[in-house]
């Protein structure tokens, strides 16, 4: 019986998620008959691994640390198989300006941006309002705000004291539309999801909060768009270099017939309320089919 490690928690602003992801998917595993052992990773994750002496490792991190290459550095120096990316597609992918510079050599659109600092953002307009101010490496849309079209000064809450997501930030056009997502499993794009919510834009809440949105399985939307999605996660994936599931979020224009690529995640959420399980189920595949996919995927030098 192949013995895996499902490492989650960590220390990021994402742990609460990353709670929820791991304990689902350890779940999952023992169900598809793994002897499945849970790591909470804290700092002595390489003696924790070694404790546990797994077969492969099942990555369930969110965040800085467990999704931009660290994790993935210290697993292949240690060489146990993982899952999901691998160090440089992790590192490019969890890096907003970086990945941008990967989709407009890939050829896919991408909302105009400049890199600013926190200080810099605070003193002056970066870009012409409407337009949104992004933490360069966060998740889960921690540390967005969205400067509305009319506003006479730049955002205030980057100067309190309890800002926490760094000093180097990425403004971008605001892109007005509908909500977008296509998961992507192996070299396979799987649906278009479009997602609504009552909230002014896809926040934390909206993402994992029971009812904070609705998912629509698969998108109305015209052909021609569905398969634009399609084809432009797939290509973002594969830029990228990415490995296992990832999931690339996208505003789509109608006004002007335009879809832009957002970001790729290379650690999709895995949560009750989560878009990767959904669009399995609706190709077919079940979470425990999902997660066992994942663990017969995991390698080295990814």
């Amino acid at each position: 019986m192949k013995r895996v490690a499902v490492i989650y928690g960590g220390w990021s602003s994402e742990r609460p998620v990353s709670l929820s992801s791991g304990r689902q998917m350890a779940e999952a595993a023992r169900t598809a008959g793994y002897d499945v052992t849970e790591i909470d990773a804290t700092r002595e994750l390489a003696r924790q691994l070694t404790d546990a002496r797994p077969d492969a490792v099942l990555n369930g991190l969110h965040g800085p640390w467990g999704e931009d290459g660290s994790v993935q550095g210290l697993l292949e120096i240690m060489g146990l198989p993982y899952s999901h990316s691998g160090v440089l597609a992790s590192a490019l992918a969890m890096d907003k300006l970086k990945s941008k510079a990967v989709y407009r050599q890939a050829g896919l659109d991408v909302a105009a941006d400049k890199r600013v600092t926190r200080a810099e953002a605070a003193a002056a307009h970066a870009l012409k309002p409407p337009y949104v101010i992004k933490p360069v490496n966060e998740g889960s849309s921690f540390g967005v705000l969205i400067v509305r079209e009319g506003t006479n000064s730049p955002p205030q809450e980057l100067t309190g004291e309890g800002w926490r997501y760094g000093d180097y930030l990425m403004a971008e056009e605001y892109i007005p539309g509908r909500e977008l997502t296509v998961a992507v499993l192996g070299d396979r794009a799987l649906a278009v999801t479009e997602i609504t919510t009552l909230r002014d834009y896809y926040d934390f809440d909206a993402k994992y909060a029971a009812g904070g949105s609705q998912h629509v399985i698969p998108a109305n939307l015209p052909a021609h768009v569905t398969q634009a999605a399609m084809d432009a996660s797939l290509k973002a994936h594969l830029a990228l270099g990415c490995r296992g599931a990832t999931r690339s979020d996208f505003r789509y224009d109608e006004k002007k017939d335009r879809l832009v690529i957002l970001e790729t995640n290379t650690q999709p959420g895995m949560t009750p309320t989560s878009l990767v399980p959904e669009q399995a189920a609706h190709v077919g595949m079940s979470f425990v089919e999902l997660v066992a996919w994942m663990i017969e995927d995991a390698s080295c030098q990814r």
